[in-house]
């Protein structure tokens, strides 16, 4: 793949990742766009390695935070563990629920249905931004001038509100994770600053497996043996994950600005309208 493609498809990933508007539809379209096959494996390992580089964007950049919080003592990191095991096992049961029943649906009927086959289905991805946008709409305005105990973390049933609308994003290309899960969140009444950090720390623990999952799927595909084809296969990744990191920074500054000044509901208003061009793409053909 071409350098130029591999940086802006880097960039788009950095910047919506860890903004609330669905990295995946973006990169989507615009693989969709430069004419490049969104369902491969080499390009779901690409978007994965692009994931990798914006999680080590999210540790560096909450690192101190969470050293202050939840490394802090040994009871506070027991206490924040036990909340994002428990959001995560959730995310798991769900997630992967959710991911049979699209198999058995939406993908019915497809030979060898994966669930990357909806990288390659607009008409799939706008609904599910805009539905993401009602919800930071709705949780944006419903929080805008609420004020909160922002030194109390998630409880067991605010984490598993949370890890529970994770997992059921999973399947759906276009329903952002940290949009959905910083939304649930506040609308759970966790402090913004609280579930921006803990929706992170979700991703930094799921990312790993996906990417494991990618990986595993690209050898499978290709009947890779050797070291060598694997590499080669994952050098366009690693350039592209290294541009990731630095948009990815870029991007959580923004997000925390916004968020913490009320502007939470900006980002709805930009996914529904996102959703309105990606069906407008849908039919003229893309």
């Amino acid at each position: 793949m071409p350098l130029l493609k591999i940086v802006i498809l880097a960039v788009i990933q950095g910047l919506a990742e860890l903004l609330p508007v669905s990295s995946s539809a973006h990169v989507v379209v615009a693989e969709r766009l430069m004419g490049l096959d969104a369902s491969s494996p080499q390009m779901t390992l690409m978007l994965v390695m692009l994931h990798t580089g914006t999680m080590f964007a999210v540790i560096a950049y909450f690192w101190n935070q969470w050293k202050r919080t939840y490394f802090r003592s040994s009871g506070a990191f027991t206490l924040i563990a036990i909340r994002l095991v428990w959001a995560t096992v959730l995310t798991a049961i769900i997630g992967e629920v959710m991911q049979k029943i699209v198999e058995h649906t939406l993908l019915k009927g497809v030979p060898h249905a994966e669930i990357e086959d909806l990288f390659n289905h607009l008409e799939w991805i706008w609904p599910a931004l805009l539905a993401a946008g009602i919800l930071i709409l709705i949780a944006g305005l419903a929080t805008r001038d609420k004020t909160f105990d922002d030194g109390r973390e998630p409880s067991l049933s605010q984490s598993a509100w949370i890890g529970a609308i994770q997992g059921f994003c999973l399947p759906f290309r276009g329903f952002s994770r940290s949009g959905a899960t910083i939304s649930t969140g506040m609308l759970a009444g966790v402090a913004r600053e609280r579930a921006e950090t803990f929706s992170f720390a979700l991703a930094v623990i799921l990312t790993p497996p996906v990417v494991a999952r990618e990986v595993l799927r690209l050898v499978h595909a290709q009947h890779i043996s050797g070291g060598l084809n694997l590499a080669s296969a994952m050098l366009p990744g690693l350039i592209g994950m290294v541009c990731s990191f630095l948009a990815g920074l870029l991007a959580l500054k923004w997000l925390s600005r916004w968020l913490e000044g009320g502007r939470w509901y900006l980002f709805g208003i930009y996914c529904v309208l996102a959703s309105g061009v990606v069906f407008y793409l849908h039919h003229i053909g893309y």
